[in-house]
């Protein structure tokens, strides 16, 4: 019997995960961190993309980058949040102004991290929003 497509476990074992940064670098180390932690990873590189993809799909969380071309993180977190207001959602951003951070809460932004953020760091607050 072969062990193809049979999975090492993991803590986002059998979650789908929508991570949205316009940095190809930032892009895939966060993919490849969250995938070797069992998640199906998918991803997008401006804010036009991340509505589509999660309308399509319906994640299971979400981790967005404010500063984003063709729709900023926040509109994003504000279509995420009129379609499916219980999915989580992680903010990362370089941004350190109290005020962005309060415009997020206010809109209802389940973690925000400011980059940059050690990637276990990201693991850990996304995974202790999904045990909420």
């Amino acid at each position: 019997m072969s062990d193809e497509g049979v999975s090492n476990g993991g803590r986002f074992e059998g979650r789908t995960i929508l991570v949205v940064d316009d940095d190809p670098d930032i892009l895939a180390s966060t993919a490849l961190a969250l995938t070797a932690e069992g998640a199906e990873v998918l991803e997008a590189e401006d804010g036009n993309t991340a509505v589509s993809i999660f309308l399509a799909s319906n994640p299971d969380g979400v981790v967005l980058d404010m500063m984003l071309p063709r729709r900023s993180g926040f509109l994003v977190l504000e279509k995420i949040r009129e379609e499916q207001p219980e999915t989580p959602v992680v903010m990362v951003t370089a941004n350190q102004g109290r005020r962005h951070h309060a415009y997020a809460e206010n809109l209802g932004v389940s973690a925000y991290l400011v980059k940059p953020v050690p990637m276990i760091r990201l693991i850990e607050t996304l995974d202790g929003l999904f045990e909420d």
